[in-house]
């Protein structure tokens, strides 16, 4: 079973940057697409950006479209999201998702979460 862990939560004014780094337990192919979600109090989850490994190829939610970038090794099961120009409504638990195939920015598809790392942006 393939483990994901999240790093680099915190705490920051709003404009302020912060930087997210997922790892997997093992490189696997199992863990091509790897994502981020995000979900804030009494809000549905809600997607931020993925990764295809073997290709590069991202997409991003529209809520987060030339602030937050995602980037990966194509080597490693590890990917990063660099938060630029945060609002306080970027405040959520921010969690690291991975399946095999291609980056997609259904929940439904990934077989693999971690358990999250707090985001909170003050105004």
């Amino acid at each position: 079973q393939v483990q994901l862990e999240e790093s680099g939560g915190g705490s920051v004014q709003a404009g302020g940057s912060l930087k997210l780094s997922c790892a997997a337990s093992e490189d696997t192919w199992r863990t091509n697409a790897m994502a981020w979600f995000r979900q804030a109090p009494g809000k549905e989850r809600e997607f931020v950006a993925a990764l295809t490994r073997n290709s590069g190829v991202t997409i991003y939610g529209d809520s987060v479209k030339g602030r937050f970038i995602i980037s990966g090794d194509s080597t490693k099961s590890t990917v990063s999201l660099q938060m630029n120009s945060l609002k306080p409504e970027d405040s959520a638990i921010y969690v690291c998702a991975a399946h095999q195939a291609s980056a997609t920015p259904y929940a439904d598809w990934y077989k693999y979460w971690g358990k999250g790392t707090q985001v909170t942006v003050s105004s």
